[in-house]
């Protein structure tokens, strides 16, 4: 009968294959099937829609053979570029990764809102904002309500009315326009040169003062405010310095900080602290228990005075857990004020 096998002679690999696929799927085991080009996948449906019976000796040929030659093989490729870049994973360099992404992308058709909806609302709202309000006001449109609402409390309010009042008007676009409209932008979100630094400028230089010392912070952002005063103000404002501690830092949030830190090199940093940092010392020691706070006390008077650069040390350990904190999701540092 059509259909019934009863001997492994003459059997295709493609029927043999379609056997082994529905006996590890009677089994229970998933098979990652949807990997496959399309076309396999069509052949493996017609193979197994021909399939009605088949008897247990030719079902036993078929799974020894198959195990024959899994035992044969020696090394597995994960196949394509896809699987290629996700191996090479961090041994890649960012130009190289970038330029195998690129070239990745370019090779298989993409649906540019798909593409475009996987962005970070601040990533859409940048790529919206330097278009047209009538181009950003059919891409929103477009695109899920949640990831266009996202975009939109990005962009700067006027700017934010200017699209939402285009929304509008986008009734009456044709298909074609929109299918247009969404290849450009998917287009130049893949053509977007890659940043070899996530964070802007004045963070990453403020990271850097963070931890120089004082003499040499207030060196550098009096040069910097000479040539660039509007950068200076913000690497200024990007610096967490030990004064800023009260200004930055919640009460409630100094648990973490003390948690963190080595007691020693918190007696320290209050020990070696001048006028200027005072503030600070008292902050620390007025959110704290009575009884901890007067044990800080007095092991700050009984220790002897620390010198300049271990004074500095301890204070930037500080501002770097804190920092840490911060990344970790522990606290929420205050922004500056000014």
């Amino acid at each position: 009968m059509p259909g019934h096998i009863r001997s492994a002679a003459g059997l295709t690999r493609r029927r043999k294959a379609a056997i082994i696929v529905r006996l590890l799927l009677n089994e229970g085991i998933t098979l990652p099937l949807g990997d496959l080009p399309a076309e396999l996948q069509t052949c493996l449906a017609d193979e197994i829609a021909g399939l009605r019976y088949i008897d247990s000796p030719t079902l036993e040929s078929v799974v020894e053979e198959f195990v024959a030659e899994l035992e044969l093989a020696g090394l597995a490729f994960p196949g394509g570029m896809d699987g290629a870049i996700a191996l090479l994973g961090e041994h890649l360099s960012p130009d190289a990764a970038a330029a195998l992404q690129a070239q990745l992308d370019r090779s298989r058709p993409t649906d540019p809102w798909a593409l475009l909806s996987d962005q970070e609302p601040k990533k859409l709202a940048d790529l919206l904002s330097a278009e047209s309000p009538e181009v950003a006001a059919i891409a929103l449109a477009k695109l899920p309500s949640n990831v266009s609402a996202a975009a939109l409390g990005q962009m700067p309010g006027p700017e934010a009315r200017r699209v939402a009042l285009a929304i509008s008007r986008t009734s009456a676009v044709p298909p074609a326009a929109i299918a247009r409209i969404g290849a450009a932008l998917a287009r130049r979100l893949r053509e977007a040169p890659v940043l070899a630094f996530e964070q802007p400028t004045e963070k990453r230089m403020g990271a850097i003062l963070d931890a120089a010392p004082a003499a040499t912070r207030d060196d550098v952002l009096q040069g910097l405010a000479e040539t660039d005063a509007d950068l200076a103000e913000r690497v200024r404002r990007a610096i967490l310095t030990f004064a800023d501690i009260p200004e930055r830092l919640a009460p409630l949030d100094l648990q973490a900080l003390t948690r963190t830190v080595d007691q020693p090199v918190l007696i320290t940093a209050m020990a070696g602290a001048d006028e200027k940092n005072t503030p600070t010392v008292e902050f620390i020691l007025s959110n704290m228990s009575q009884r901890m706070a007067a044990q800080l006390r007095e092991e700050i008077a009984e220790r002897s005075t620390p010198t300049t650069e271990e004074t500095e040390a301890a204070m930037s350990t500080i501002t770097a857990a804190l920092r840490g904190l911060e990344a970790a999701g522990e606290i929420r540092l205050k922004a500056p004020k000014g």
